[in-house]
């Protein structure tokens, strides 16, 4: 599928996620399979842009293209205004953020606050769109279903996101008023798509590839947005893009496979951040990747106290090493155990 002009690998993408898609997170969720990712949002606010949060966010060196940049605001001049900042400094699309849920992004009138004022939604979009069609950058739009149970408004907002110009739109099945919780819905979705001829993307508990070939069927969507479930697990996008293909489940990455891939996600996150703060954001990704493994909680309590980039990467490895030497002594003996089943039953035939 495309987005305006712009070609996509495919139609499976890492969902905007403050604090974690990262410029490294999403080269890493590229390389195991996602054909999109969409970066952090980076604030409207002039005065901001100079702080070191939002340069690393605008800090596009060498990623893997369409660079996808997410913008967040209230005020339409404004988010004008950034997204000319960010097309200057690499962004090849600009995404406008209308489903973030925080208070203290919604508390000022921003993210999915927006979905209660349409008036000033499409001013925003109208300004957006007007500021990148000279430069033949196309626009897309994030929301929710609506700001509560009562007031969902998804369909009319994006219909008339689409007249102005808008070439995608991504929907969260969840109202604001449910932050994460409860269940996602799908219905949602179905009747923006229906209503639409951009493409429309479905978002919200895609965690498994059963569940997003279901969504995919459901909602008649042209592509998946893939947010928590990616955290720890950024394989899940080629073990997708694999059953949607064969109708048959790929290989879990082996535990030698997971230690490349976290070292030198570890190494690109240092990178970035530097020493200090590299150190201190890497423990969530450590944790999420540790999450579900033998020993998981304990070695995050133990890692979560090292203050230094070389013992956090010395404990990785100590621990990873560990475990795969324990994965291949359950794997012999098993093989041990079946070598002498299959002895006792010849002996017994003979």
């Amino acid at each position: 599928m495309n987005i305006g002009s712009i070609p996509l690998a495919n139609n499976l993408f890492v969902a905007p996620m403050a604090g974690v898609t990262d410029r490294p997170f999403r080269q890493l969720c590229k390389s195991l399979g996602a054909g999109y990712a969409v970066s952090e949002m980076v604030t409207s606010r002039r005065d901001l842009w100079n702080t070191l949060k939002t340069s690393r966010r605008a800090n596009h060196e060498g990623e893997i293209g369409p660079i996808a940049v997410q913008i967040a605001g209230t005020d339409a001049p404004m988010m004008a205004e950034a997204a000319a900042y960010n097309i200057d400094r690499g962004a090849q699309i600009i995404d406008i953020n209308m489903g973030c849920p925080a208070k203290k992004v919604c508390n000022k009138w921003a993210g999915s606050a927006l979905m209660q004022d349409e008036t000033l939604a499409l001013q925003i979009i109208e300004a957006v769109v007007a500021a990148c069609a000279p430069r033949n950058v196309p626009v897309t739009l994030k929301m929710r279903t609506g700001w509560c149970q009562s007031h969902k408004n998804a369909v009319t907002l994006a219909q008339a996101a689409q007249s102005a110009g808008v070439q995608m739109v991504t929907v969260h099945g969840r109202t604001r008023e449910q932050g994460y919780g409860g269940q996602a819905e799908y219905d949602t979705i179905a009747a923006v798509k229906a209503a639409l001829q951009i493409p429309v993307v479905a978002n919200g508990d895609i965690d498994t590839p059963e569940k997003a070939r279901d969504v995919l069927a459901q909602t008649g969507a042209d592509a998946i947005m893939v947010g928590r479930a990616a955290q720890g697990s950024p394989w899940i996008f080629r073990e997708i893009a694999h059953f949607l293909a064969t109708g048959t489940h790929l290989a879990p990455p082996l535990v030698a496979e997971v230690r490349r891939l976290l070292l030198d996600h570890l190494q690109d996150h240092y990178d970035l951040y530097g020493e200090y703060s590299g150190v201190r954001t890497a423990r969530k990704h450590i944790g999420w990747y540790v999450k579900a493994l033998p020993g998981g909680e304990a070695f995050r309590a133990r890692m979560n106290l090292l203050e230094d980039s070389e013992l956090q990467v010395s404990a990785v490895k100590d621990y990873f090493d560990e475990l795969g030497s324990r994965m291949d002594r359950v794997t012999v003996n098993r093989m041990n155990k079946l070598t002498d089943q299959q002895e006792e039953s010849g002996a017994a035939l003979a």
